[in-house]
């Protein structure tokens, strides 16, 4: 019976291995997903406010 016991443990604990990695890759995605996101968002932004800028200028009396 002890080897029965021990090869529970060993397959929880490669489980137990197993979900933390998942976890940890889960977590490294959406980071990824956050910055890519930020990016975009900030690109957007700096697309508008040259937008923005440009009709300032073409408004100026020269």
């Amino acid at each position: 019976m002890h080897s029965i016991d021990d090869l529970h443990t060993l397959k929880s604990e490669i489980f137990d291995i197993f979900m933390h990695l998942e976890a940890d890759a889960h977590e490294q995605r959406k980071r990824h997903a956050a910055i890519r996101y930020l990016e975009a968002r900030r690109g957007i932004e700096r697309r508008q406010e040259s937008h923005r800028l440009s009709r300032e200028i073409a408004e100026l009396p020269g």
